[in-house]
């Protein structure tokens, strides 16, 4: 019934929505005097700030048509390399004959398209292969197309790393650390030809009794039949996936927002300002933004629930005690991060993340500890919040050198970066190298030292 009400309540704003817009339109118009004036400015602002706020916005293009790469600048053409009904691989094929690291970046499924890692992609493109898993927007899926949990999230990941093959390195950000750790697990175990050369966990999960953020709190203080009851419901007959149950993506955002709700008035009160001013560059990167992070899809419910429980109430991964169902044979495999050898490991966390705070991404070494030290790397990112790990100024300048060396290190058989590129954006020095990558003991202890009182009560 939720569902059906936030969409009555977008319909009955439509009049006001359509007149809002009519009237920004009328008085932004160079060919209108009044456009020219702060009362013009005013009322052109006030209408669009209506219109903005009545508005869904609908899934983004990557829009990623070029890179550079020396330079000079290279086509890039964004390829369908496989379809689920859940998920499509998609490939950024670079019109060059260099022969750079294959990629394969894990985008969240979490409220947000991948899109939300345009700049991720982008900032990757000069000097790798990039592929991105691209979930699909659950109430767009047929009730009659198969059944999505955690479980069938591994699987999908387990076939993408065999189709790419061994010379592959993943990145997982945010939410599917989890189950890029537990597809390697498994692959290791199993003794996969095709295990990645290496995985880069970013900002996630693994281990979230570490330390303790408002999404840990709410997750480990109420059970699982509260989030069925209160978080989960069905998508309207009048979509693709009528009758699906869902974790709706409004309902995520409307958490998303609320975690941080005085700085995104802020940020809205300083657009305004900026639209009254005629600050056009100031708002037209407010809206690239929010035109992003307002753009939402649904989720499906068991897969939310079973990663509610497994990866925030059970623990189960960094407990020894998650397992993975074969879809095929319904045979019960255990994920053992211990049997991963050949994978090498780059954890990367940010001083200010207030979603996978400090601890919990690290806790990855813990796990792994069969993993050569010299192939177990750390970036701990200063003064950077969660989206700013992979998004911004810090993520070009100083985390994606910190991933593309650690990359290029573990694989010796791609081309050299070329000195324009290296000139534009160094890797990091020696010293910051040395201080962040061999500090895993130091890391470990630091784990140890600081774990919650509810992480010691468990393994107690």
């Amino acid at each position: 019934m939720l569902y059906h009400l936030h969409d009555l309540q977008h319909v009955a704003m439509t009049p006001f929505r359509i007149q809002a817009e009519l009237t920004r339109t009328v008085f932004q118009s160079p060919w209108n005097p009044l456009s020219y004036t702060q009362t013009g400015r005013t009322i052109a602002a006030t209408a669009e700030m209506i219109e903005r706020g009545t508005r869904h916005f609908g899934r983004p293009n990557f829009g990623l048509a070029e890179t550079f790469i020396d330079g000079k600048k290279v086509d890039v053409v964004e390829n369908i390399i496989v379809e689920k009904p859940f998920c499509r691989l998609l490939h950024f094929q670079r019109k060059t004959k260099r022969n750079d690291p294959n990629i394969l970046l894990v985008a969240p499924m979490s409220g947000h398209y991948a899109t939300l890692l345009r700049g991720t992609v982008k900032a990757l493109l000069p000097h790798h292969n990039v592929y991105i898993t691209d979930w699909e927007d659950a109430r767009q899926v047929p009730l009659a197309e198969e059944y999505f949990n955690l479980d069938t999230y591994i699987t999908y990941l387990r076939e993408f790393m065999s189709l790419l093959g061994p010379q592959t390195h993943v990145i997982g950000v945010c939410q599917p650390v989890v189950p890029v750790m537990a597809a390697i697990s498994l692959m290791a175990s199993e003794n996969d030809p095709n295990q990645p050369l290496s995985m880069t966990l970013m900002g996630g999960p693994i281990d979230t009794r570490v330390s303790k953020t408002e999404v840990t709190e709410l997750a480990e203080t109420r059970p699982t039949r509260w989030f069925e009851q209160n978080a989960v419901h069905d998508v309207p007959f009048y979509y693709p996936g009528a009758f699906r149950r869902v974790y709706p993506g409004f309902l995520q955002l409307g958490g998303f927002m609320s975690m941080n709700l005085d700085r995104h008035v802020g940020s809205y009160m300083t657009f305004y300002k900026h639209l009254v001013q005629g600050d056009g560059d100031s708002a037209e990167a407010h809206r690239k933004f929010y035109n992003e992070y307002l753009s939402v899809m649904d989720i499906p419910a068991e897969f939310y629930l079973q990663t509610v429980d497994t990866v925030f109430q059970r623990h189960l991964l960094p407990r020894g005690l998650m397992k993975w169902k074969d879809p095929l044979s319904g045979e019960l495999m255990d994920v053992r991060p211990q049997d991963i050898k050949k994978t090498a490991i780059l954890t990367i966390e940010g001083e200010k993340d207030d979603i996978s705070a400090r601890g919990q991404t690290t806790a990855a070494h813990e796990l792994c500890y069969s993993i050569p030290q010299n192939k177990q790397y750390h970036h701990f990112q200063l003064d950077c919040g969660h989206y700013g790990i992979f998004n911004g100024r810090r993520w070009r300048e100083h985390i994606m050198p910190r991933i593309r060396h650690f990359i290029r290190q573990m694989d010796k058989g791609v081309d050299p970066i070329p000195e324009k590129d290296l000139k534009k954006i160094p890797d990091a020095s020696p010293e910051q190298y040395n201080r962040d990558v061999h500090g895993i003991a130091a890391v470990r202890r630091w784990l140890r030292e600081n774990r919650s009182e509810s992480f010691k009560e468990t393994v107690d």
